[in-house]
């Protein structure tokens, strides 16, 4: 049977999180603090338990040992393993500078796939700004001075964010979200992070945090991007919904909607669908099982399920292979 099934997400606590996902987006936990919310995960390092139906009380990978690749529809089951990672992240303090790998370096160094990611601002505080590449051109050279110096940010490309900005972070892009930023994001299944500057801060354990300069010089861009941070287009084709398509690449499609009152979609064969709702409420009507899904629940629907409508007000991230 191939019904919708609503997602409970596993919680990190990073230490330059908040408290907004817990008062904002329901999330509950004993955590002080919630840093990510993995809203779609089959990672070992996080797994999406199903909260309905008949598959009540089983991860999402254990679904897919169980059914089989079908649910993940012909493009999804052409990945070699499950394809997205979709998080809920809440920067109350500036995170790390970092990079992540392309497919070849990953796969051979650290044993996955390479992470290509995009971030929808859900919301963000006045002022609030993110680094995003390099402000120019530079040398191994003098990327490896400034690391040394601790005077790496400034030259690095600082943006101002508002809500509603997009931001394609191409594997090899140095980026780190700012304070005060609170996004979806989208990605490859992957949880390889090279972390090249960190403000000086210590983990849990009174130590400084780990830095992965070697292999961050690997594989980073040195250059500034060239990425507009804005939606690819604007949609005005589905009754009922304003929407915009964020980003399209060989690993997702992620779209932003606005629901207004209702409105028909449709699971077809080629892939399956995540929803994430990132404001208001709506409730999904499918032939096997209503989901009443409100601001910072996700919903996972297998390929082939068919036509379903959503009734309410609010916004929320469709993201597909």
């Amino acid at each position: 049977m191939l019904y919708p099934m609503k997602l409970r997400a596993p919680l990190k606590d990073y230490i330059w999180g908040g408290t907004r996902l817990k008062d904002e987006f329901g999330k509950k936990t004993d955590l002080e603090k919630v840093a990510e919310s993995w809203e779609l995960a089959c990672h070992k390092d996080g797994k999406s338990v199903i909260e309905n139906g008949e598959y009540a009380g089983k991860t999402l990978e254990e679904y897919l040992a169980i059914v089989g690749k079908d649910v993940l529809g012909t493009r999804g089951k052409a990945f070699p393993y499950f394809p997205l990672l979709i998080k809920l992240i809440d920067a109350k303090n500036d995170l790390s500078v970092q990079v992540h790998p392309g497919n070849d370096y990953a796969k051979r160094v650290e044993g996955e796939y390479g992470k290509t990611e995009m971030w929808y601002i859900v919301d963000a505080e006045p002022g609030a700004s993110l680094l995003y590449g390099f402000k120019e051109k530079v040398s191994k050279k003098e990327i490896e001075q400034h690391i040394k110096d601790n005077t790496l940010p400034n030259i690095l490309n600082r943006v101002p964010v508002k809500k509603g900005d997009v931001f394609f972070i191409d594997a090899g892009t140095l980026h780190a979200i700012g304070k005060g930023i609170l996004i979806c994001e989208i990605q490859q299944n992957s949880n390889t992070t090279y972390r090249v500057y960190d403000y000086g801060r210590v983990g849990k354990d009174g130590k400084p945090r780990e830095l992965h300069v070697a292999k961050a010089l690997d594989v980073m861009k040195r250059e500034k991007p060239t990425r507009k941070t804005e939606p690819v287009a604007q949609l005005d084709i589905f009754e009922g919904l304003r929407g915009e398509l964020l980003a399209q690449c060989p690993y997702f499609t992620a779209y932003h909607f606005a629901l207004e009152d209702s409105a028909d979609l449709e699971v077809k064969d080629g892939s399956f669908q995540a929803l994430t709702v990132t404001d208001g409420s709506m409730e999904l009507r499918a032939a096997e099982g209503t989901l009443q899904l409100e601001k910072g629940n996700s919903a996972f629907l297998p390929a082939g399920m068919g036509g379903y409508v959503l009734k309410g007000q609010g916004e929320f991230i469709l993201s597909e292979v």
